[in-house]
């Protein structure tokens, strides 16, 4: 199924993979076993991963192996295991050269507000996911998404900033942003950050992401993003808030349980 029919369909779809591409084994490891849970239930699944992070906290932090070798490992990613790609791009000289490798641009939250970025990577003809900023109300999000003048644009709730160092969930963002008709995504990872702190990066509540996921679901999101590695703990980059990989099936199993009620009016 290609990308054009999984945001047809409306059928939901799972964008998921580790925050940054480490190493192409540990992309090999998250991409089988998305594969292989994607065959299972029957969902269509989306694998991301970042070639580079420039929006860091710190100067120390892990922002990458670089746009040639991430690339590299996405292209191998894809024909391997013939899944869809995801991927962030930065500035606006990224955004042809990513697109000739992945399906999807991702505009980071951060970045939403960029006109040039969302117009360059649109002019592509690739479809691109546009993160909703944590400073933006999603009224706002229609007037990003005219920019791109494709029609191929994707919104994604990824929570709001609330005082310092922490996010919530305004679940009445995601049926504002439908209103657009756009497809639209909940993040469940990154809706749990906790930004900055007193360290050098930031925390999360990764044992929300289930439940608010399973929330996204009942409300009527069109799809979810997740981000998952083989050792949370171990990753170079979001270590607090990824899902731990052999925890995706739960997911995966429970949000279609709750689609499922959706479908005959239980929910």
């Amino acid at each position: 199924m290609n990308i054009d029919q999984i945001l047809d369909s409306k059928e939901l779809f799972l964008i998921a993979g580790p925050c940054v591409v480490e190493s192409e084994e540990i992309c090999f490891v998250v991409a089988e076993k998305l594969k292989e849970l994607s065959e299972k239930y029957n969902m269509a699944i989306i694998f991301k991963s970042s070639y580079a992070k420039a929006n860091r906290l710190s100067g120390e932090s892990f922002s990458g192996h670089g746009m040639k070798f991430g690339l590299e490992v996405l292209s191998k990613v894809r024909e391997r295991f013939e899944l869809p790609i995801l991927t962030d791009v930065h500035e606006t000289s990224e955004a042809r050269v990513a697109a000739e490798v992945v399906d999807i641009l991702q505009i980071p939250a951060f970045l939403c507000r960029q006109t040039e970025l969302v117009r360059q990577a649109a002019a592509t003809g690739k479809w691109i996911n546009i993160k909703k900023g944590q400073f933006l109300a999603p009224e706002d999000m229609d007037k990003i998404a005219a920019k791109a003048k494709s029609g191929k644009v994707i919104l994604t709730e990824r929570g709001s900033s609330f005082g310092y160092h922490n996010l919530v969930v305004d679940f009445r963002s995601l049926l504002i942003m439908r209103r657009f008709d756009y497809p639209v995504v909940f993040d469940a990872t990154h809706s749990l950050q906790l930004p900055g702190g007193m360290g050098e990066y930031s925390s999360g509540q990764p044992e929300f992401i289930i439940p608010l996921a399973k929330g996204a679901v009942a409300v009527g999101v069109d799809g979810l993003f997740i981000e998952t590695h083989p050792e949370p703990a171990n990753a170079l980059s979001d270590s607090a808030t990824m899902l731990p990989l052999d925890r995706m099936e739960t997911l995966i199993k429970e949000v279609i349980r709750i689609r499922e009620k959706n479908s005959i009016g239980l929910v």
